[in-house]
């Protein structure tokens, strides 16, 4: 697939670029996006290189993984960044972090709900999952605000830096947000 543009009434989300990789050099120096997201520590230019060079292109040109920046406008700072990957048929999963200077604003909350909709109605998504290493209190925020369902805790269920670390994952479904999805569902009995 060809990288898209999303936008909300605030932000515009859009793959990242060369001209972006200082940025996100500097914003990964943050230690708590060291601590929580799997990223090299130390990170360094070539990391970031790596990132927007590999990560970010063959994720688009394979169909394996969306990534975006977040950005207020289109040429303000990097607030964050964004992704879905497809872990099954029918299933994409949401990562995000966001830059240290713009945490508790609510783009995120605002880009991962964006995401969503993407996903549910252009990607035919049926469920969007989250994961976080527990304790990530911040990254359950997010999700929470977004609408997500935390459904547990998955022992050993997140590498991180070589080591399983138990998750919280949780949900959202296209009826969560109010839209159809392509599939019936048919819940449990409560």
């Amino acid at each position: 697939m060809d990288p898209v543009t999303l936008t909300t009434g605030r932000l515009k989300l859009r793959t990242f670029a060369p001209t972006d990789i200082d940025e996100v050099c500097a914003a990964v120096q943050d230690p708590e996006i060291q601590r929580w997201v799997p990223v090299p520590s130390p990170y360094a230019r070539e990391d970031a290189e790596y990132f927007v060079h590999r990560v970010v292109t063959d994720g688009w040109r394979t169909d394996a993984e969306y990534t975006f920046a977040i950005r207020a406008e289109e040429d303000g700072p990097i607030l964050g960044a964004i992704s879905l990957h497809h872990p099954r048929v029918g299933t994409w999963e949401v990562g995000f972090w966001a830059a240290k200077e713009h945490r508790g604003r609510g783009y995120v909350t605002e880009a991962v709900l964006e995401l969503a909709r993407w996903a549910f109605t252009d990607l035919a998504c049926t469920r969007l999952e989250w994961r976080a290493e527990v304790g990530n209190t911040g990254s359950r925020t997010v999700a929470e605000k977004a609408g997500f369902t935390v459904e547990g805790v998955l022992r050993s269920g997140l590498l991180n830096k070589g080591v399983l670390r138990d998750c919280w994952i949780g949900a959202l479904l296209p009826s969560d947000l109010g839209l159809p999805c392509p599939l019936p569902y048919l819940p449990a009995p409560a």
